[in-house]
């Protein structure tokens, strides 16, 4: 029998229970410091690739909502977006609109597109959607068509409909692209692969956001989904404990947060307890210098 995520964290409940009050409930995340700015931000949030990819009917909507409700309970924030990821801005911009709780959310979503004008109309249609007329931080998916839509990005923030500008990709070979990027200036966050299973990030480039006073968003905490897939068949380690941690989603987690470049991480989820699970990823205790060596031997 294959163990789901879901399966495993019922199995575990009993762990669970057994926890501190304050690790569950009424303790809200960590938060970091945003360089551009000073403002604190949540240090877990919800990423919506194909998880808020989905129609209108009630039965899809609720448990999205639910994870948006857990989110801000939980004292997080960032919501994470782009028009590649099919409905989910529109999805993410009637929940909010419905529950009354945009000005709990950091609103992070990209442009994606090549072409000056395409740019504009996708960016205005991101707004649309989102059913917002501010949002928190615009960045240039996957460096598409970068310099073309850099003039456009930067009059807006000056006229303030958007707040801070980024730059993202998900591979390791973008990563020299992406420093390259940084390097021209005026951004205030980058987003990037970063996982147990895909540390490249820590060779140059967060130790270049952290010594140059960028911010850092985290995708594919999980490896892509393929680690935490690999791990939920394994007991957790007798060392789980030692950094708060009651599932492997948060042991992922912790790991990523260790490294004090990390700014926020954003897993995505479409279920509100897998929300709940990683949200706990952002209270407590990180691994040390000598956790994070036991973790890499271990893990795996």
């Amino acid at each position: 029998m294959t163990l789901t995520r879901s399966t495993f964290l019922k199995l575990a409940g009993a762990v669970l229970a057994s926890a501190p009050a304050a690790a569950q409930t009424g303790v809200r995340m960590q938060t970091r410091k945003i360089p551009a700015t000073g403002e604190l931000l949540p240090v877990v949030g919800c990423g919506t690739w194909r998880t808020f990819d989905v129609g209108g009917s009630p039965a899809e909507r609720a448990p999205l909502a639910e994870v948006l409700k857990a989110l801000f309970e939980a004292g997080g924030s960032v919501i994470d977006s782009s028009p590649m990821y099919g409905k989910a801005e529109g999805v993410v911009g009637d929940l909010l609109s419905a529950a009354g709780t945009r000005d709990k959310a950091f609103l992070a979503t990209k442009v994606w597109t090549s072409g000056r004008e395409a740019g504009i109309a996708q960016m205005n249609d991101s707004f649309r959607l989102l059913r917002t007329d501010r949002i928190d931080l615009m960045q240039v998916h996957n460096l598409l068509d970068l310099q073309t839509h850099l003039p456009t990005l930067r009059a807006w923030k000056k006229e303030g409909r958007i707040r801070l500008l980024g730059v993202t990709h998900y591979t390791e070979s973008a990563h020299t692209a992406l420093e390259a990027a940084l390097k021209v200036g005026g951004f205030d966050f980058v987003q990037v692969d970063y996982s147990l299973d895909d540390r490249s990030a820590e060779r140059r480039l967060l130790p270049f956001a952290g010594d140059n006073g960028i911010a850092v968003l985290v995708n594919m905490p999980f490896g892509g989904g393929g680690l935490l897939r690999k791990l939920l068949s394994r007991s957790l380690p007798g060392w789980a404990g030692e950094i708060g941690c009651t599932s492997w989603a948060q042991i992922l987690l912790k790991f990523v947060l260790a490294n004090k470049a990390v700014t926020c991480v954003i897993p995505g989820t479409g279920k509100p307890e897998h929300m709940r699970d990683n949200a706990q990823a952002g209270l407590g205790i990180y691994p040390d210098a000598a956790m994070l060596q036991r973790m890499l031997r271990e893990v795996p």
